[in-house]
């Protein structure tokens, strides 16, 4: 099959709607649902990024996107207890694949709501168990086991898209779109994130690069790469645990993502892994409770009443001072830009939140202010001499 129809484009306005190749079949096969314009663009891109994840560390990888940027990516890397309890799997048997979709959903839960899913390895019973009570519109992966395959078929009302994707499939070389009726053509960003392009120029005094640093820089620059530009990721542990997409300014994309990592580490400290949630709670409502309990809207949450509706009995207040303090202990957190940074004000607003390496492209006017910065807190900073901007 070479064409397949689509239930509407972008909106439900912009009808007909289709995909189809202009030799061949369609790389990729519908084992359930019906896929939509948006879901297909999800999950071309995210299928690329797990892939080149997988092929540039050796491990299961899977991304949460939304909106043709992902709200997370992440490889299999095991989980600390405390990882277990942010991402609400303790005492559940998980697999290398499970491991890769926790992270990468449990990084930005908010924007992973209703999230499209790709997954490098073929998806297992436990990987199914675990998208079957998530809110996820679809996924794609190589394969599915018949257990996985089955679980799948049942969540939403046995409509939820479910895609096999052809891993021998290579598109051609030049790729085109059409825009306003003119289209446009050029060259795939076919460039390989490789660990070696992050030891070729480190030019702070600190030059101390470790491995792991090395795994998350390329989680960070790899998920960049299907990121809508402009776009910083910070990573730690082998996933993304902040990403800042689609902003006009750079340091607009620096502090939206470095919020993000600030929210997933505070969901790290005692008093957030304590709250009294009720049992019936559902897992929106209890997100969105943390969210806002870590945030300076905390009292909104802890007002007369209001606490009810989620906890057993009314938490303390988790103060500013007190997230001020907690956030002192981030660290060893990896940050990646799609280009360089124009001035060191990225610098400072990432070392709020415990960056301690760095990769970007180099080449600015100012490289010089930013390499004072890194090397006022001790950074490390590679240039990677490549622009990785995607639109």
């Amino acid at each position: 099959m070479n064409e397949m129809e689509l239930k509407y484009g972008c909106n439900p306005n912009q009808k007909p709607a289709r995909v189809f190749m202009k030799e061949g079949d369609l790389p990729f096969e519908v084992l359930n649902g019906k896929p939509g314009y948006i879901n297909l663009l999800d999950a071309f891109n995210s299928w690329q990024l797990v892939q080149e994840l997988k092929e540039a560390t050796g491990l299961p990888a899977a991304a949460s996107f939304k909106h043709v940027s992902p709200a997370g990516a992440a490889v299999s890397v095991p989980l600390s207890p405390v990882e277990e309890q942010i991402y609400f799997v303790e005492g559940v048997e998980l697999t290398p694949m499970s491991i890769a979709y926790i992270r990468a959903r449990g990084a930005d839960r908010m924007s992973s709501y209703g999230d499209f899913v790709a997954l490098s390895d073929e998806c297992d019973a436990a990987t199914a168990s675990f998208l079957a009570r998530e809110v996820s519109d679809g996924v794609i992966a190589p394969s599915y086991s018949e257990e996985a395959l089955q679980i799948l078929k049942g969540k939403r009302k046995g409509n939820y898209l479910v895609m096999k994707m052809d891993t021998n499939y290579r598109p051609e070389e030049l790729e085109t779109k059409e825009v306003f009726g003119i289209t446009f053509e050029q060259k795939r960003n076919d460039y390989k994130i490789t660990k070696e392009m992050f030891l070729n120029n480190i030019p702070t005094k600190n030059k101390d690069m470790t491995e792991s640093a090395i795994r998350d820089l390329m989680v960070a620059m790899i998920t960049l790469k299907y990121t809508q530009s402009n776009s910083v990721c910070y990573a730690k542990g082998g996933q993304a645990i902040g990403i800042g997409a689609g902003q006009q300014s750079r340091v607009h994309c620096t502090r939206l993502a470095g919020n993000k990592a600030d929210n997933w580490f505070l969901r790290q400290n005692p008093k957030v892994l304590n709250l009294p949630f009720k049992a019936d709670v559902r897992r929106p409502d209890r997100d969105n409770a943390i969210d806002v309990y870590i945030s300076d809207d905390c009292e909104d949450v802890l007002r007369d009443g209001a606490w009810q509706n989620v906890f057993t009995e009314k938490p303390e207040e988790f103060t500013r001072e007190e997230r001020k303090e907690w956030l002192t202990h981030m660290s060893d957190v990896a940050l990646g830009s799609d280009a360089f940074f124009p001035f060191g004000d990225n610098i400072e607003r990432a070392h709020k939140s415990g960056v301690k390496y760095v990769a970007e492209a180099g080449g600015s006017v100012r490289d010089d202010n930013v390499i004072e910065t890194c090397d006022r807190y001790d950074m490390i900073m590679s240039f990677v001499g490549i622009r990785l901007f995607h639109h």
